[in-house]
């Protein structure tokens, strides 16, 4: 098993760094690059959705994303302490016909010695936005250093 750096424990700056590694990774949409980072084993709790193992939650987030359009997120660290971290979140998104959504949520995640995220169990709710009050707009893929986050935004 190859380690994710950074290692637990965590410090501020290395807790914000797994942080936003996270955030740059579910940016990319990619399902096969995002489980990466969790154990072969790995237990999630998403909303109603108790998906385990690496097979489980690629299928999770292959589903997530295909009905989850234009996604744009941001996470913010919240707290941590030796090989745990809790993250809040909030994420852009419409649904096939072209309604808009920020969703805001928590996240609480636990690491192996190597890096790898063990747990993750998130709450989330869906707010319904109109597309003018949208304020992820920067091109698919990584969120640029300049943008604003969560404190920035007032979210």
């Amino acid at each position: 098993m190859q380690a994710r750096p950074p290692l637990p424990p965590f410090t501020e700056e290395t807790a914000r760094l797994k942080v936003r590694m996270a955030e740059d990774a579910w940016n990319t949409r990619d399902p096969d690059r995002v489980v990466g980072v969790y154990t072969e084993d790995t237990v999630w709790r998403n909303r109603a959705e108790f998906p385990q193992g690496r097979e489980q939650v690629r299928g999770f987030l292959q589903r997530k994303w295909a009905r989850e359009l234009d996604y744009r997120l941001i996470k913010g660290l919240w707290a941590f302490e030796g090989a745990r971290i809790a993250v809040r979140f909030a994420y852009e998104w419409h649904d096939d016909s072209g309604h808009w959504f920020r969703s805001y949520g928590n996240e609480n995640w636990e690491f192996t010695e190597a890096g790898l995220m063990r747990r993750r169990f998130a709450s989330i709710n869906d707010l319904p936005i109109a597309e003018a009050s949208r304020l992820f707009r920067w091109p698919l893929g990584r969120r640029p250093d300049d943008h604003p986050g969560l404190d920035e935004l007032g979210l």
